[in-house]
């Protein structure tokens, strides 16, 4: 059986208190920060919890596929946000299913991205993916490439960049999230002075370390497990 819907709303209530609780600490408004519920490998029973939960927009996916089954089954009134890594030969269909990608880390994905886009006729929100933490291990653009990524999707049409996103390298140590977070937001902080644009969203956190991603200034965390608990294994 899978999770009920109450208890999904119990943990939603959990973690928005200790989102509240990171703002309190960090001196921040909690408005500021929003909640994205990674409903990935979870059936699309999940996303329809959380438009039923209100006050949640958007849903966070890792695979395009996987997305565009769910979305077909779930009220259009909910947004879609790709969060994991993008092949170029997926990215027109990404382009058909997302309301935003955060993954964009590539000038080749910053072209075919920005062609499909044009083709549909609708701008595309996208965040870039930046590699903040030096992990060998996380996709993402390496910080000194930051600066000319930027500028080729500024300069593409059909795309609208809205800010930067981070994964954190795998860590017991919660001063390495927070280096990496710190690092981010620097990198925003350079590039939005450099280039004359906001790039407001951050999304940077997940279950684990959205407290150390709030203290350096997250305006978006991405959480799974702490709503909908471990992922169900993959049908054999």
């Amino acid at each position: 059986m899978y999770l009920s819907y109450e208890q999904f709303s119990a943990n939603t209530r959990a973690v928005l208190g200790r989102i509240a609780e990171a703002c309190a600490r960090a001196g921040r408004n909690p408005a500021e920060v929003k909640l994205l519920p990674v409903t990935k490998t979870h059936p699309a029973e999940a996303a329809t919890y959380v438009l039923r939960y209100g006050g949640l927009s958007s849903v966070g996916e890792n695979r395009v596929q996987e997305a565009a089954e769910k979305r077909g089954a779930v009220d259009a009134a909910l947004q879609w946000e790709l969060i994991g890594h993008l092949q170029s030969n997926k990215a027109r269909l990404a382009v058909e299913v997302f309301d935003r990608i955060q993954s964009v880390d590539s000038e080749k994905l910053v072209g075919v991205l920005a062609r499909a886009s044009v083709a549909r006729g609708r701008p595309l929100r996208v965040l870039l993916q930046i590699n903040a933490g030096n992990d060998p291990a996380k996709f993402g653009a390496e910080p000194d490439e930051a600066p000319h990524l930027l500028e080729q999707a500024l300069g593409s049409p059909g795309l609208q960049v809205e800010g930067l996103m981070t994964i954190a390298p795998l860590s017991d140590d919660p001063d390495v999230a927070r280096r990496t977070f710190a690092n981010l937001r620097m990198i925003r902080d350079a590039l939005a002075l450099r280039f004359g644009v906001p790039l407001h969203e951050l999304s940077m956190g997940m279950s684990g370390d959205l407290a150390e991603a709030i203290a350096e200034g997250s305006t978006q965390v991405r959480v799974g497990t702490a709503l909908f608990g471990h992922r169900p294994p993959p049908a054999t």
